[in-house]
Parts: structure tokens; C-alpha cells; sequence
């Protein structure tokens, strides 16, 4: 029967904590999010900037090539 009680009291704490819940835990996710935002916007802009330019030096190659006599 003392098993029984103290198994109770244990989960009842175990419980009510999870209740009072981590004030921190909120604040430390939104951050992670707003960083992952900010990353992936970041990301974005470099590789539509990059890609712009990768695809202008892909076009002046495949003209250069084109223009090569075949054998």
C-alpha cells in the first residue's frame, strides 16, 4: 500500500509540474523560429541573386560552346 501512495504523490507532482509548465520554454522556441524565418529569407534572397548570375554565365557558355567548330 505504501508503494501504491508514494507512486500516486509521484505522478501528482510529476503532473503538477508539467501544469505549472518551463516560462522559458515558450520564449527559447519562438526565437528558434523567428531564426529559422530569418535564415531561410536569407537564403532565399542569396540564391535567387545567385542564381540570376549562375544562369547569365551558363548562357554566355553555352553560346561560346555553340560557336566551337565541330570536328
Amino acid at each position: 500500500m505504501l508503494k501504491l501512495f508514494v507512486t500516486m504523490q509521484t505522478m501528482f507532482i510529476a503532473g503538477a509540474d508539467r501544469l505549472k509548465g518551463d516560462s522559458e520554454r515558450g520564449a527559447t522556441a519562438t526565437e528558434y523560429a523567428l531564426l529559422v524565418a530569418l535564415i531561410a529569407f536569407a537564403l532565399i534572397l542569396g540564391v535567387t541573386a545567385f542564381g540570376g548570375a549562375l544562369n547569365d554565365f551558363f548562357d554566355g557558355l553555352a553560346t561560346t560552346v555553340g560557336g566551337w567548330p565541330t570536328s
